[in-house]
Order: structure tokens, then sequence, then C-alpha cells
């Protein structure tokens, strides 16, 4: 495979990155200079600060470890120091193998970036070393000899899950490709503030022994794993807390993938994080090879070629690896949302999408539920266990855009395994499209504003109604410009579309900004108080959750108004 082919293959990314200039975020287990694709199809560093750290000094390739005290909230865990994870630059070279050692972190697929190290940190088990690759080293052009992000051409190692969300005591699956074959390691990380490190390290599994798995599965677009042998199995303990965690999958000679699952209970919180692993996968392009991978959005033609939504897949499998690096593109939202949470001790509980859509959701059991990211595709059942839950009074937080846009389905696999299929047609075929607007129930009746558009460069969030409790001690006044927080995509009132029943509503932002075509649109922020007095809020943009806790974006006033909401709904002093 030429230069030029992979160059292909990587627009698939890139394709998918503009949509969400915030996108995945950086991996807090990597230190330094962690890269994304930007609105443009640039890579960028995500941290705002210089490279950090110093040449890789820990124990152990991959993580480091070593005895060390207890963490937080767990059984075991220790003070150590991370290992280098750069990969080498890549040169303009027709070899394929050099071009993806320097795949960013972003997507693991795109062009290299140099190698950056580590800097102290929580990290592995008591006593255990991470990885399996050996002491890290620094080669002769200053760049690190640490972990490389596998590839979808390559499959260093690959994985996905049997389940998204799993219960203490409980068992979840993971089924991984290893190629070539090789000792591999599973690294189980929760995320979370801990002190700015952004996740903590739970455990390390044992040495495990990789097999190359069949190929996928493929047909009329849907791609499936759901033949890959069992690989490990985690056994996870009544102790563990609830959240979102990552397998992180490191081989032997030092590729690195990843493995998102959440771990839930049904106990009663203040509030309970949702995290949408249904609009996860309908954006996953696994395996983004230029060749047999599909989402809802694209797909390949025979010659490589990236294809538009028009001949992308109308049904997707979970039973897959994310593409790339592992993670969903959207994913970096809800660890910015949950990062910050946790930091300021609210009472979280976790579930994810699928469980709200299977019912295992009881709302009444929480003050609020919290949308924190990408939340596009709804099927029939989420957005009636939503709307009952506002109307008897459990509030609504919704801190993105494009929010309940594509109707959807879910359906068993060909084993019978429920909810592991996705089907969302769109426009195509006979009758109306899968847009909720378009079957007579626009978001805006849930949301009290509906998506407008895509931003193709950021703008300023200009303050409206700065009197308004939710902007109490921000320090922002009416009119004021918030730098750079409406982005990616907008939410707006439509004056002809009908509002949700309300006691009182108000729009608290008004934002101008210039569309793709250089039109003139707004964007606007919502919140209303329903009949049963559950509050209803919509932040009308992709950088509110990144603004609570994303390096380089952080701003105070976003900070201050999210727990002015969430004090209220929680009933804080």
């Amino acid at each position: 495979m030429g230069a030029d082919h992979i160059r292909r293959w990587e627009s698939g990314a890139l394709a998918h990155a503009v949509t969400d200039p915030f996108g995945q975020g950086p991996l807090p287990w990597l230190r330094g200079s962690e890269t994304y694709f930007d609105d443009t199809g640039q890579v960028v560093p995500w941290y705002a600060e210089p490279h950090m750290g110093s040449a890789f000094s820990g124990v152990g390739g991959g993580f480091g470890g070593g005895a060390g005290a207890r963490g937080p909230g767990h059984g075991n865990g220790a003070n150590g120091a991370n290992g280098a994870n750069g990969a080498r630059a890549a040169s303009d070279t027709s070899d394929p193998a050099d071009e993806n050692e320097g795949a960013g972190s972003g997507t693991g697929c795109g062009p290299g970036v140099p190698g950056h190290t580590g800097r102290t940190g929580h990290t592995g088990g008591s006593g255990s070393v991470g990885g399996v690759g050996g002491p890290g080293h620094v080669r002769a052009d200053g760049s690190s000899g640490g972990a490389r992000t596998a590839d979808d051409v390559h499959c260093q190692i690959k994985g996905f899950a049997s389940a998204g969300a799993v219960a203490p005591g409980e068992a979840i699956d993971f089924h991984i490709t290893v190629d070539p074959p090789q000792q591999y390691s599973v690294d189980i990380y929760r995320i979370g503030h801990y002190g700015g490190d952004g996740a903590f390290k739970i455990t390390t599994s044992p040495r495990l022994p990789g097999i190359v798995q069949p190929p996928p599965l493929a047909a009329d677009r849907t791609v499936s794993c759901h033949h890959w042998w069992l690989s490990w199995r985690l056994q996870v303990p009544s102790y563990w807390t609830l959240g979102a965690y990552v397998a992180v999958l490191t081989t032997a000679d030092g590729h690195r993938s990843h493995v998102p699952f959440t771990v839930r209970d049904d106990r009663a919180a203040d509030l309970l994080l949702l995290l949408p692993d249904i609009t996860w996968q309908a954006y996953n392009l696994y395996p983004e090879d230029g060749r047999t991978g599909a989402s809802l959005y694209h797909a390949w033609d025979a010659e490589g070629r990236l294809l538009g939504e028009q001949d992308a897949a109308t049904t997707v499998s979970f039973d897959r690896p994310y593409a790339g690096a592992g993670l969903p593109l959207h994913v970096g939202h809800a660890y910015d949302f949950i990062r910050w949470a946790e930091r300021y001790g609210y009472d979280l509980a976790y579930a994810d999408a699928r469980d709200l859509h299977a019912g295992r959701i009881d709302p009444t059991r929480y003050r609020g539920l919290i949308f924190p990211g990408h939340d596009e595709y709804w099927s029939v059942p989420m957005r009636r266990t939503v709307e009952r839950a506002r109307d008897n009074g459990t509030s609504l937080v919704f801190l993105s855009a494009n929010t309940m846009y594509w109707q959807v389905e879910l359906s068993p696999s060909a084993s019978g395994v429920p909810d592991r299929l996705l089907t969302c047609r769109k426009r195509r075929g006979p009758g109306r499209s899968a847009l909720w607007r378009e079957r007579d129930r626009p978001e805006q009746e849930v949301l009290g504003i509906q998506y407008a558009g895509r931003v193709p460069e950021p703008h300023p969030l200009v303050v409206r109604n700065a009197g308004h409790w939710l902007w109490e001690a921000t320090g922002a006044g009416e009119g004021d410009a918030i730098d750079g927080l409406v982005a990616g995509e907008a939410d707006r009132y439509f004056p002809r579309t009908a509002l949700p029943e309300h006691q009182d509503r108000i729009l608290l932002a008004h934002s101008p900004y210039r569309d793709s075509e250089n039109a003139r649109c707004h964007q606007e922020t919502s919140l209303y108080r329903a009949p049963s007095g559950a509050l209803v809020f919509a932040s009308g943009t992709f950088a509110w959750s990144p603004a609570l806790d994303r390096p380089g974006h952080v701003d105070a006033r976003v900070q201050r108004a999210t727990a002015n909401l969430l004090d209220r709904i929680c009933k804080r002093d």
C-alpha cells in the first residue's frame, strides 16, 4: 500500500473530525503534546502549555508502575512515573508502517507528530508494571520509544467489549485481535479528576496470549466482529466505583488501543450521567482501512475513495472496535464534564444511552439527567423515558448541540444479543426521513431549542439576560462575549416550531456567527421550567463541556454557570 493510498483512507478520520472540533480530546494517560484534528483537518496540540516532562525515567514500558499508596476510592493503585508515549514523526515515505508509527493520538491514522514523554501521575496497581513492553527509551533523534497507536490497516491490537455498561459484581468480555500474535496486557483506567491527572489506573490484567482474529464480516455495509473469540473476561469487583472506564490494550512491542465501557448500577443519586454510546457508534468507521469500514456517514468504494452519506451504512454493529485509537470520536465531551463534576463533588451515577433505551433507568431516582456530549441519535423509547422524567419533575441538562436529531432503532445481533445493531436510514427510501422534526416531533419540544447548523470557525457566545441566576457570580455582563464558546455545531430557537409546555422560559445567550457559506446565523442557549417544576437546560453549542475542564479551553464563567445550574437542580445551598 503506497503513501497515496494511505492518505486516502486517512481522509475518513478527517471527514468525521470536522464535525466536532473538540472530538476525543486529550487522553489523560498520555502526557505532553497530544494532538487532534482541528476543524480544518490540521493536526494541532490539545494542551495549551508547551512540551511537559522529560525523557522517560519510570520502570516498565507503557505506563510505568511500582508499589505505592492506594488510590482514592479503589482497592489498588500506585503513584509512579508515566511511561513515555511518543511516536516518532512520520517521514514522507511509501512505507505504511513508518507512517502509522507516527500516528497522532487523535485518531491513530493521521499524520505523524513528534514524540512526547511522560510525567508523574497515578499509575498501575500495587507492585505491578503497566504494559509488557519493557523499559522505555529515547531514540537517537530525541523522540521516545514508548507505545504507538494501533491502526485499522495493520490491526496491531484492536478490541471491543461484550457490553457497553456493566454493574459491579458482573463480568464484561473483551474480544481482541493482535497482529502479529504476541503477548499483551489490559490496563483498566477510571476517568475522573484525580488531582488533575484525569484518570486513575485501577488494575492490570495478567500477560495474555494474543491471536489474530478472523477478518470482520460485512453485509450491506454493516461491519461486524461478533464471530471473534473471547480474549479476556474481567470480573468487576463489587467495590469498584461507578463511572466511565477505559481498557487500554498494549502489546509487547508497544502498540496501543482502547475500549471504553461504563460501570453502573441503579442506586439513587443527585445526577445521572448518560454516556451517548449510540451516537458514538453511528460515527464509528471501523475498520478505517480504505476498503471495508462503514459508519452512518461514510464508506469506501472499490477504489478506496471515501463515499458520503448516501452510500454509507444504514445499520452499524456494536460488535466491533472503534476506529483508529479505539476511542469514539466525540468521547472527549463526556470526559471533560466528568473530570469537572467529580472534582467538585457532585453525586453522580452513570449509565449509557442503551440503558436508557432498554428501560434500565428509573428517572425518579435522580434529581437530574445529564447529557454531557454530542448525543445526536435517539430511539423512541429513549425520548419517551426522558419526556416522562421531565413531566414527573426530573430536570434535564443538555451540554452540547445537535441533540435528538435522528430517530434510530436498536435490534439484536445475529446471535440474539439485544441492542447490538443500530439502524438509521436517514433520508433514504420512501416516506419521511428519520429526522425527528420531519416526523412531527421536533426536538425543540423537549430541548427548548434545536439544531441550526455547523459553525466552521469558533465564535464568541454572547451573554443575554445576564441578571438571571444562571449567570450569577460569573462576572458575565449583558452582551459580554465568551470567546470560542460557539463552536462545532449550534442550536437556536425556531419561532415557527412548537415549544414545550413551560411555567417560564428564557434565552441566556444570543450569538451571531457565519456558516460555511458566510451567511449570518445565530446560536442560542435555553432554559425553561416545565409544569412539573423540572428545569431543562440546553447549551446549544459543542464547546460547553470542553470549557469545564479541557486544557486550553477552560472558562471560569462557564464553570460557575454550570455550577449554578446543577446546584439548583441538586438543591444545594
